[in-house]
């Protein structure tokens, strides 16, 4: 037996250890990544958790319901125990196994009886001196966190995806709200170009033409309550409840950080799951490569049977016997070697696949933030036009109705001018959505909340 151990560390010293190696991070770049970011701004919006920046309290109870119930977040923590399981029986895989096979039997012969019994146990354990259980057990833990870090981005992506939808409704609140003020404005001008019709300083066709601009205003608040309806039946689904309408503020009530800070680029290694996730893909692909390895090394196991017999000869009343035995085995593969250099080759492809997939994912998390960055400086500028322009199109809507009454200004200046104030400030709606869904994306591309998402479990 020692001599047998001693060939086996022999063999494992001549062929090198590298089996044993542990995982660690390929080189990765993360210079530029952000695109005219100065180089010392080294916090990040991403260390808020969701709480901080979403103050709103209608939105904080409907992102503690996801949390609670979301059905694609509850998969993903069964899948969290899965894995736990698997790991648990990696780690034992350390441990000899143990059986107890406890057996009787009773004959008869003639006039004699013989009974006889044995209480046997066996116990096989398999040395990992090629480092096949080490490997195995690695690659399980690295699954583990696997699936916690895939956990975590179901966690962001649906309190990102909970905001955005909650912000949504307000802002077709806040568009509802414009077209129906609007739509008494423009009840009003149908009234007073019938007045003028009357007085004969108006015709039928400046009245129908108010009336169709009317009635396509009143369509469109039509659609916009039924995009309201359609929003609360995709949000209800989404923390897991019926359709049902939701409890909600407004939207010039919300209120966000005035300057956006993201941080260095190496953070996001940290901070994004789904990043996260891509390297532990690559630590379990780093680890397969390993168990392929040590395919080629002979397999090391000790076993054992220990029992009690009472049966010494078939004799009836006999005393009983204790059995020992105790065996091992070296097993080195020969005939399977063409198998298992295929085996090291799909292991090794999968390996750089693996590099490749996480490389991409630090590209793309890069790209996420500025995309969210460009968004949200965009629409500030927006709203900064389209406050002015608003100002500027209602002083022109009021000179161009006193006109229509004092003047002989066409109707067709006050329509135009009616509906160009209409459309500034449905835009202006608009801009105010993007520059809060471009924080929300900005703290989802950053990885924000992904330690702070309290699930409960």
């Amino acid at each position: 037996m020692k001599r047998l151990i001693i060939l086996s560390f022999a063999t494992c010293l001549l062929a090198g250890c590298g089996i044993y190696k542990p995982y660690s991070r390929p080189a990765v770049t993360t210079d530029s990544l952000y695109r005219n970011m100065p180089p010392e701004d080294s916090t990040s919006l991403a260390a808020l958790s969701w709480r901080e920046l979403f103050t709103d309290e209608y939105l904080q109870t409907l992102i503690e319901q996801g949390l609670k119930q979301n059905t694609d977040l509850r998969i993903a923590h069964l899948r969290v125990e899965a894995a736990q399981a698997v790991l648990m029986n990696a780690r034992l895989s350390y441990l000899p196994s143990v059986s107890l096979a406890p057996e009787g039997t009773i004959s008869h012969y003639e006039s004699t009886t013989a009974r006889s019994y044995n209480l046997g146990a066996s116990a096989s354990w398999e040395i990992d001196i090629f480092g096949k259980v080490t490997n195995a057990q690695r690659g399980a833990k690295a699954a583990l966190e696997n699936s916690r870090a895939y956990e975590q981005a179901v966690q962001t992506q649906l309190v990102a995806t909970i905001a955005n939808s909650y912000y949504t409704l307000l802002m077709l609140d806040r568009q509802l709200a414009i077209n129906e003020r609007t739509l008494e404005s423009w009840e009003k001008t149908v009234r007073t170009l019938e007045a003028l019709k009357r007085a004969g300083k108006s015709n039928d066709a400046a009245v129908l033409q108010s009336k169709a601009n009317r009635m396509a205003l009143e369509a469109a608040i039509v659609s916009i309550r039924k995009s309201i309806q359609e929003t609360e039946n995709s949000l209800s689904v989404l923390i897991a409840t019926a359709p049902q309408a939701i409890r909600r503020g407004t939207l010039e009530g919300q209120l966000f950080p005035e300057k956006l800070s993201v941080g260095v680029p190496i953070q996001l290694l940290a901070n994004r799951p789904d990043v996260r996730q891509t390297e532990y893909a690559l630590a379990q692909a780093f680890y397969a490569t390993n168990a392929a390895r040590a395919a080629f090394y002979p397999g090391i196991t000790l076993s054992g049977t220990a029992g009690w017999n009472n049966n010494g000869g078939g004799i009836i009343l006999n005393p009983g016997k204790w059995l020992l035995n105790a065996v091992g085995s070296l097993t080195q593969p020969l005939f399977n070697r063409g198998t298992n250099i295929a085996n090291l080759k799909v292991a090794k492809t999968q390996q750089e696949e693996a590099v490749l997939s996480f490389r991409q994912s630090i590209l793309d998390a890069g790209k996420e933030v500025n995309d969210a960055l460009t968004q949200w400086q965009t629409a500030q500028e927006r709203i900064g036009i389209s406050t002015r322009q608003i100002v500027t199109l209602q002083e022109a809507v009021y000179k161009t109705e006193l006109l229509m009454r004092h003047s002989s200004t066409n109707y067709l200046e006050v329509l135009t001018a009616q509906q160009s104030l209409l459309n500034a400030e449905l835009i202006q709606a608009q801009d105010l959505f993007d520059k809060i869904q471009g924080v929300i994306n900005l703290y989802h591309a950053l990885g924000g909340g992904a330690a702070t998402c309290d699930t409960q479990k």
